[in-house]
Order: C-alpha cells, then structure tokens, then sequence
C-alpha cells in the first residue's frame, strides 16, 4: 500500500494537533497533509511560511524559548509533533548559543508544555547526525549509541543528540491531570529533498550561479541516504498513531531511521538536478582532508569577521562530512514497527519546479564577479590568519614553561 493511501486510512476529524516549526518546509508540508485529512492543525514558528496555507489551517506566531507561547498553543491537542530547530547548515551552524537555545531549552519547553497541557502524544523530528560526526557506518540501526559530545563536529549534531535523548527519556511521564501518560518517539531524518526545499537547494543554486561548483570532494562514491518530503510526512504521521494505545503504543520511547531507503553517491545524487539546470557538473574531485581543513579555515574567517561581514560558508566541517563520508542507516524498524514504506521519487520533479520559476544558467558570469571579490577576501584574511596562529601558539608555549 502507498504511503498517502496510509495516511487516508489515519482519518481522525476531531483530533487537533500543533507542529512547531510549522514555518518551515517540512513542517508545513507536514501541516497541509493532515489537514487534507480532516485533523485540525496548528502552526507554530517565529515567523510565518513563505507558503499559502489551505483554508483551516491556523498559524500561531510564537518562540519555542517561551514556555507561555507553547503551552497556549498546546492546549486541547491530542498530539505534537516537534520540528523546529536551527542551526543545520551553512552559517547557522556557527551560532553557538542560539543553536543551544532552541534545540536543547525549546525542546525542554515543548516536553513540560505537553505534561502542563495533557497533550497524550510527542513525536520529534531527528536526524542522522545525533549518531554520525566523521566516521564511516554502513547499513546502521538504531542500536547505535550517542556520541560523546567532543566527537561531534557542529553544534546542532550536538544540541539534537541532547534534545532527542531528553524526548524519548520522558516517555511515560505523567501529565499533569494525572489522566494518562506522555508517550514520545523520535524520526531521526536523512537529508529532506522534494520541490520547493528552502534550505539545501538555494544554497546550491547560489554556489552554481556564482560559478563556485569547480569540483567534488572525498572518496568515490561516499553513500549516503535522502528522504523525499512525503515520505517524511508519511513516516510522522504512522508514528503519531503507532504512540496510541489502540496500536499498543509500539513506538513508544523508540527512535527511527527515515529515509527513502537505498544509499546513494552524494554528488551523483544531485547531478541530474546541477545538469538539469544547464550547469556542467565537475570532474575534479579534490582529497576529504583537503576540504574539511578549507572548511575549517572557514569557521575561524567566519568567526573572526562575522561581525562585520557575516558572509555564508561555502561549506562547514559537519557539511563536508555528511556530503563526502559513507554513512546510511536500516530503516528496517520503520518498516516493521510503522508499517512505513517508502514511495520512489525522482529528481525530476525537484528540477522542473526550479525551471518553471526561472531558475538555470544564465547571468552566471555577472554573478562571478561578486565570488571572486569574495574569495579575494578570504584569501587576505587566510594569510593573516595563518601567520597569526604561530604566533599564538608560541605564545601559549612560552607561557605554559
């Protein structure tokens, strides 16, 4: 059975549910689809979707940094399904406190919000990365334990492991009426793609109309997992009703694996959206270490200048190892405690959405001179940089005898 004929079996008119972060792409894709089934859904986020949202459905402006803005929001539903967060790529991840603030002390709020207002049901969007840093996993389960927190290579990797960890820890907490548990579960997503994706495709198609895509990176053929948005909001939805008690709340205090299940080539992945656009697609292919110390390098120019030019990062650490290092996971739990089966989706529809907006090459060769002014300026920053960091360390040498 297809996962939207799933999903029209899940009919539940009178159930309201509240989905933080309903801003975003997944979570108002999340939101469209249970609305088109009858529930009455609530979106909450910082601010509103660039998307129009169907009749019925009511977006609630608020901060999950604020106990009092949940827990308004939370009451009378029946289940919450927890996607917001930051700090997931780009320049994002270099904000240290903010990333804190709303992974680890927003999902603190949105547990307590859902024990003070009875809400039976928690399900939180993860990712891969609460498992993976650098380091090769093939074919993994959810038996994979946490890393310790200096393994980690960015701060959301860290701030999800912490939040995620804290979800499925209360499970089975009572609510504050005392009429029944709290029951939580926790996706763990690889990289969301689909037609329309806010964050990962912009900032592809600003590196190629920049004319930046000179070549690829790491070994061949690093393998690694997507998840089409549907089968994301497929995968949520089972969840929600496998916490139910009628569905002997299986997934109760469990992580899942999400993807659309084979592991693919990173870059082969994306090669049919890069030359379906018109670009041509690279065959350079520069050594891991290479990019992941350019990367690096990045970070410290980032940090040291970011108050005057907070510039994006054409690529950070953490990116250049989920892009570039083998790491994929069974999603053979999802299949047998969901019920959760993929659909097949191509690249195809990704590219003619961008297309029929007006999106290929052109006005490449204008927008280069903008890169090269910016690599200019690295490059000056690099040197002093570089010449810098000897000195320091000396310095803490000499201070250290």
């Amino acid at each position: 059975m297809k996962g939207a004929e799933k999903m029209n079996n899940l009919h539940h008119p009178k159930e309201t549910v509240v989905i933080t972060g309903g801003g975003g792409y997944f979570g108002h894709r999340l939101g469209c689809a249970l609305q088109a089934q009858g529930f009455n859904v609530i979106l909450f986020d910082i601010q509103n979707s660039e998307q129009e949202e169907p009749n019925g459905i009511q977006f609630v402006q608020g901060d999950v940094r604020s106990l009092s803005n949940l827990e308004d929001t939370f009451a009378g539903a029946s289940c919450v399904f927890h996607t917001a967060s930051y700090g997931m790529s780009g320049r994002e991840q270099l904000q240290t406190q903010k990333i804190q603030d709303v992974n680890v002390k927003g999902t603190e709020n949105v547990i307590q919000a859902c024990i003070n207002q009875n809400v039976p049901r928690l399900v939180y969007t993860s990712t891969f990365n609460v498992v993976f840093s650098r380091q090769v996993i093939v074919n993994g389960d959810e038996s994979l334990p946490y890393l310790s927190e200096d393994a980690y290579t960015d701060n959301y990797s860290r701030t999800k492991a912490k939040a995620e960890a804290m979800v499925l820890k209360m499970n089975n907490q009572e609510l504050k009426n005392k009429s029944g548990n709290l029951k939580t579960c926790s996706l763990r997503a690889a990289g969301i793609y689909g037609p329309g994706e806010k964050r990962h495709f912009p900032r592809i198609l600003a590196v190629l109309e920049k004319g930046m895509f000179l070549f690829t990176y790491g070994d061949k053929k690093p393998l690694v997992q997507f998840v089409h948005v549907d089968n994301l909001v497929a995968a949520h939805i089972l969840a929600a009703e496998a916490l139910k008690s009628e569905k002997g709340c299986i997934a109760a205090g469990q992580p899942y694996f999400i993807s659309d299940g084979e592991p693919v080539d990173n870059f082969d992945f994306f090669k049919p959206f890069i030359v379906g656009l018109g670009y041509n697609f690279p065959k350079l292919r520069l050594p891991l270490n290479l990019v992941y110390f350019l990367a690096f390098l990045t970070e410290w120019i980032h940090f040291l200048i970011s108050p005057i030019y907070n510039f994006q990062p054409m690529l950070t650490r953490a990116e250049v190892c989920k892009t570039a290092v083998t790491h994929y996971f069974s999603i053979e739990k999802a299949k047998r405690e969901l019920g959760y089966e993929p659909e097949k989706f191509s690249m195809e529809e990704v590219t003619k959405w961008y297309k029929n907006r007006g999106y290929g090459k052109q006005g490449t060769k204008i927008k280069r001179k903008h890169f090269i002014w910016s690599i200019i300026l690295m490059i000056m920053v690099s040197v002093v940089l570089l010449s810098w960091i000897p000195k320091v360390v000396g310095h803490l040498m000499s201070y250290g005898n």
